[in-house]
């Protein structure tokens, strides 16, 4: 497997790996697959600011991605970012998780973000899983936060540190 920056050429992929989790399941809250046309949007957003790296195959095709973005807009929050990881279905508990998240969480802290947050849809125990294998600490649960698919759904956060917590932060350098 090959870690590498994504680039909007990526979208229809990265569309067709996160339909299925919109559309079949409650990980995701959005309830409509955004095209590839909103993704390369996104990927763009992503990469001008954060990350966006995907995960291919010995062949190069595209089987995953991980991003970071925002985790709140308040200046005070801009050393803090939201993360997220998909893989093709079928492809969990191969190792792709862990390779993306360890990818991207050191290109996140070489920007000079110092921590990550994700949020899980519950239950979801290969995400939960996989964020406590990362060093991620649960830090609460929201409770029937969303609704979808006919019930209310529990989103439980983690956070993790990834930078030098204590010394004051520096600028974040962007793409």
């Amino acid at each position: 497997m090959k870690v590498r920056d994504a680039t909007e050429l990526d979208a229809v992929a990265c569309a067709a790996i996160y339909a299925p989790y919109v559309t079949d399941t409650a990980i995701t809250f959005e309830t409509e697959p955004p095209a590839a046309e909103e993704m390369a949007v996104r990927i763009t957003a992503a990469t001008s600011t954060h990350a966006w790296l995907i995960l291919e195959d010995d062949d190069g095709t595209v089987i995953g991605y991980a991003y970071g973005g925002p985790f709140k807009a308040r200046e005070a929050y801009r050393w803090s970012c939201e993360v997220s990881v998909y893989l093709e279905r079928g492809r969990r508990r191969t190792g792709g998780g862990r390779t993306l998240y360890t990818a991207l969480l050191e290109r996140l802290a070489q920007r000079g973000y110092r921590t990550v947050a994700a949020g899980m849809t519950l239950p979801n125990d290969a995400s939960v899983g996989l964020h406590r294998a990362m060093g991620f600490t649960t830090v609460g649960t929201y409770e029937r936060i969303g609704w979808k698919h006919g019930a209310w759904r529990d989103v439980a956060w983690a956070q993790r540190a990834i930078g030098s917590t204590d010394d004051p932060p520096g600028d974040i350098v962007l793409a």
